[in-house]
């Protein structure tokens, strides 16, 4: 038993697990802002251009009530988010970037060697006759 709760443990504590853990209650968070912009702002705007509440939309057979504005606003739900996390993801990616750059630049030094002209070896920069062919440079 104490080797069971010992591996359980130790897989609760990998980092991983935590960043799932903190990934899923963000995204859910998210969920909840997004839901309010489409309930609350694109819905009635799209109501405007259909002159009915299009959450409301519906077809009755029989007893049973087939809600397809319901869907609908579920799959904008679904293409806004998706639309705000691409855009999210390129912001960073682009921040990233640019610190990579910085990076890269900085890391330009000055060469310690050259090529050298006659037998095409390469040399130290500050050579005045090549070891390999022993021309005068």
């Amino acid at each position: 038993m104490k080797k069971i709760i010992g591996e359980f443990k130790e897989f609760i504590n990998r980092g991983n697990v935590v960043d799932m853990a903190v990934g899923i209650m963000i995204g859910a968070a998210f969920k909840a802002i997004v839901d309010a912009l489409v309930n609350n702002l694109i819905s009635p705007l799209i109501g405007l251009i259909f002159q009915k509440d299009f959450s409301d939309l519906a077809i009755t057979v029989g007893s049973a009530s087939l809600q397809y504005g319901a869907f609908i606003m579920a799959v904008l739900n679904f293409f806004i988010i998706a639309v705000v996390l691409f855009s999210i993801i390129k912001l960073m990616n682009a921040m990233r970037d640019i610190g990579k750059k910085k990076e890269e630049a900085a890391e330009e030094v000055a060469p310690t060697t050259k090529v050298c002209p006659y037998c095409k070896s390469e040399i130290a920069i500050d050579a005045t006759r090549c070891p390999h062919c022993t021309s005068e440079l």
